[in-house]
């Protein structure tokens, strides 16, 4: 029976996807996959190195090497600066996660983990939405999502200097489903650019690791508020 679930997973991702746009999408969730492994690096080092921390310059060097990644053309010769770019963004990114992840550890330290497997199950399943949906079916959620991002944004910015904790909890569980939105859209606007002959599966793999790091934010923050407050709870 797990044999035949298998062929029928098979043959739906071929008779959905052309063989150039599979090809490339190996591309992409690989480097996607190194992606993570030097992001978790970064939030290793954060934790058990006095060598580098979160902060002003790792904040600026994530930024920094995220726009030289970003005004390096793809072409064949250079492959090697833009992924070792790709490499230095995602570590800085790690590292300025850590903050959140000594926070986490206080409260629990299990947190961290449910976090990333939770994040895993939630990327995996609508990725796969998307590359099993029919052709552009999600690309008109880019305005949508877009503007429910920025709409987010100005909310946060408001909610410095209200403290509200209903506000705060809305703009988290809106933006964990805004991001959702995001892995679909732009899991689908990867494809379509495939189809186009965009093979920079380095930017292509950068978009979908910011979608994964939003994701991973959201949820640890989640699963941290609810284990304080429960713990604050069982105190009283």
């Amino acid at each position: 029976m797990e044999g035949i679930n298998l062929q029928r997973f098979r043959r739906g991702l071929t008779e959905n996807l052309e063989e150039p746009v599979r090809k490339h999408l190996k591309n992409v969730y690989a480097t996607f996959t190194l992606a993570t492994i030097a992001a978790s690096a970064g939030g290793y080092v954060h934790m058990f190195s006095s060598y580098i921390g979160a902060g002003l310059l790792t904040g600026l060097g994530a930024f920094g090497t995220l726009i030289w990644l970003m005004m390096t053309p793809y072409n064949d010769k250079n492959q090697i600066q833009r992924l070792s770019l790709l490499g230095t963004f995602a570590f800085l990114s790690g590292c300025n996660l850590g903050p959140l992840l000594d926070l986490a550890v206080m409260v629990n330290p299990a947190l961290i983990l449910q976090a990333l497997l939770g994040t895993s199950v939630v990327f995996a399943c609508f990725s796969l939405s998307a590359l099993y949906a029919p052709r552009g079916q999600y690309l008109y959620l880019g305005g949508t999502l877009l503007s429910a991002l920025s709409t987010l944004f100005w909310l946060s910015m408001l909610n410095i200097f209200f403290g509200s904790r209903l506000l705060f909890q809305v703009n988290l569980y809106v933006g964990l489903a805004v991001m959702c939105g995001f892995i679909v859209y732009d899991t689908q606007n990867i494809l379509e650019k495939a189809r186009r002959g965009d093979k920079d599966y380095v930017m292509h793999s950068v978009e979908l690791f910011i979608d994964f790091i939003a994701v991973f934010k959201r949820l640890l923050i989640i699963l941290t508020d609810k284990e304080a407050q429960s713990k604050k709870k069982r105190k009283d």
